[in-house]
């Protein structure tokens, strides 16, 4: 019989690639979409870094719409653990961005590939390392509350961007979907 952990495990390496695969193609769905507002709300709709990091969250509860069914009797602290872990990915993914850009003076496509990856992986890894531990089960309310309001932020921000670097088109100069 295979242990708790090691499906966990498995999960988590599937969840893996998704999240490089599925973000990848979400960095594209706007445009093909013929720049729909609907699915500007799930894609990147312009360079900014913002508009980057939804590329992971939203590839990571699409997976766990697929994901949660089959796992849920295995895993503790389900949504603490994708909350901590999407948060790691783009943390991690923020601050190589504005450290390799400060360091070289400009941005980097390649770095930016590499930067994603490195994240999705740091993502799995702490979202495994956190869900195969026992903590109190409030977290995952804690969990699941963070989720919500990072999607809803990411939505609103896409529609209603502050006029700050983070937010801002590096190719264009737009905010959002100007």
């Amino acid at each position: 019989m295979v242990s708790k952990a090691k499906k966990v495990l498995k999960w988590h390496i599937a969840s893996v690639i998704w999240v490089i695969v599925v973000g990848a193609l979400l960095h594209f769905t706007y445009k093909w979409s013929g720049n729909s507002p609907l699915v500007g709300a799930f894609s990147a709709v312009n360079e900014s870094v913002w508009e980057h990091l939804k590329l992971g969250y939203w590839s990571m509860i699409f997976f766990c719409l697929i994901e949660y069914p089959f796992i849920k009797d295995y895993a503790n602290n389900y949504f603490f653990a994708k909350a901590v872990g999407i948060f790691a990915m783009n943390l991690f993914i923020v601050l190589f961005f504005y450290s390799y850009t400060a360091m070289l003076g400009k941005h980097s496509l390649i770095l930016d590939v590499i930067a994603y990856i490195l994240g999705a992986v740091i993502y799995g890894i702490v979202s495994y390392k956190i869900m195969i531990k026992d903590y109190d089960k409030n977290v995952n309310k804690l969990g699941m509350s963070v989720l919500v309001i990072f999607g809803v932020l990411l939505i609103l921000f896409t529609y209603y961007p502050p006029h700050l670097p983070i937010f801002r088109d590096s190719q264009t100069g737009s905010y959002g979907m100007d």
